[in-house]
């Protein structure tokens, strides 16, 4: 599996951003998805997963309410909408891939985390 993130930039708070992540290869719908992100001097952390069906969906505390995940499977497409955002959003972010379930997606322990995208660089102003 080969995941394509994009969509990052440079916003100002409150603003709004759509992240997308393309997955190539076969077999993905075996494959639960996720978004992690890492600011500059800190460890990566999840910021969500959603389940191969999409009905399953598991968000870090300090973005529920305000990022949305979604997927479309026959497009083989990850999305992260997120809205309000805030200086402290700034990061890196990465979508993955990983048959471990959405509640599994959450602390800062990646290293498990089978398929990775490149990252995609957000940036919010205050």
């Amino acid at each position: 599996v080969q995941l394509q993130a994009s969509g990052g930039g440079l916003v100002q708070a409150g603003g709004s951003l759509r992240l997308s992540c393309a997955a190539s290869g076969r077999h993905l719908i075996a494959y639960n998805m996720g978004w992690l992100r890492q600011a500059p001097g800190k460890e990566r952390e999840f910021v969500g997963a959603i389940s191969r069906s999409g009905e399953n969906i598991h968000y870090q505390e300090a973005v529920k309410g305000r990022f949305t995940i979604s997927r479309d499977n026959a497009k083989t497409t990850m999305w992260l909408q997120m809205n309000n955002l805030q200086p402290e959003d700034t990061a890196v972010y990465y979508c993955a891939a990983d048959p471990r379930p959405p509640s599994a997606w959450n602390g800062k322990n990646s290293g498990w985390i089978k398929y990775w995208g490149q990252g995609t660089q957000v940036t919010v102003s205050s």
